[in-house]
């Protein structure tokens, strides 16, 4: 490996191992090794089946991988569940959105790390309701996100506002990497444009990103790179940002069409 390799590497905020999941006889995931450096923003694409959710659900802790190893911000992690990764500094917007319905949206936003009052009455402490809707408010200028009042309750919102609250939980607090899975799929085209201006904004913070996606035009307008898998298995590492790479490419590896190189070797 050359020097500049080797300087490379020291800006890999995420790198998988061989990451391998079996369902019993089922191989979901097969030897996945994967890189994502800091600052970068990387789609993960793919046919139905083809792993992209099993590798993210790896990652955020919320299975157990087979075999493999996953070194996150220069030590290698074990993570028992998804809380485990959110306070080493994920944060992830899953397909399910694992947003309580019977609270409103300032009680999503800081469902588990509620803000508090009276700290000095030791385990006795009160929720400080003024503070955090206060923040939720900023957190919904920020982000773009439209929400007719942070007083409702999830259940009596649309599916696309749902989904815009589930984001801009994950924007609204500093994280060294964010994940979204399918985070516009069920979106119409104004909600989509809000999501895809937090994803610019994650970018000009200097946040890396991963994204889980079928558009391409969304894919091609936001990322620097692309990570095909096929059958369980990362089979194309494509550098979009720099290589004349075409949506027919994207769909051609997908497909079976082409054949990828050895990832490692171009994705360092």
């Amino acid at each position: 490996m050359s020097e500049l390799k080797l300087h490379d590497m020291g800006d890999i905020i995420l790198e998988t191992r061989g990451l391998t999941k079996h369902y019993g006889g089922v191989h979901a995931l097969e030897d996945a090794d994967f890189i994502l450096r800091k600052g970068e923003h990387v789609a993960i694409m793919g046919d139905n089946g083809a792993g992209k959710s099993t590798f993210v659900r790896q990652i955020t802790g919320v299975e157990q991988k087979t075999r493999g190893s996953i070194v996150f911000d220069g030590k290698e992690v074990e993570f028992a569940g998804p809380l485990d990764a959110r306070e080493a500094g994920i944060e992830t917007v899953f397909q399910t959105l694992a947003l309580a319905d019977s609270l409103d949206v300032s009680d999503n936003l800081f469902l588990g790390r509620e803000k508090t009052m009276w700290n000095w009455l030791g385990p006795f402490r009160r929720l400080d309701y003024k503070a955090m809707r206060k923040d939720t408010l900023a957190a919904l200028e920020k982000t773009g996100v439209k929400i007719p009042s942070i007083r409702n309750t999830i259940q009596n919102m649309s599916g696309g506002q749902r989904q815009c609250v589930a984001i801009a939980r994950t924007a609204s607090f500093h994280s060294k990497l964010t994940i979204m899975d399918e985070p516009t799929a069920a979106l119409g085209v104004q909600e989509t444009a809000q999501v895809e201006n937090i994803i610019r904004t994650l970018k000009e913070q200097g946040e890396p990103l991963i994204l889980v996606s079928h558009n391409m035009r969304q894919v091609f307008d936001l990322m620097d790179r692309i990570i095909v898998f096929r059958r369980g298995r990362i089979c194309a590492n494509l550098d979009i940002m720099n290589e004349d790479i075409s949506g027919e490419d994207v769909v051609a590896y997908i497909t079976g069409a082409k054949t990828g190189e050895e990832y490692m070797e171009s994705a360092v």
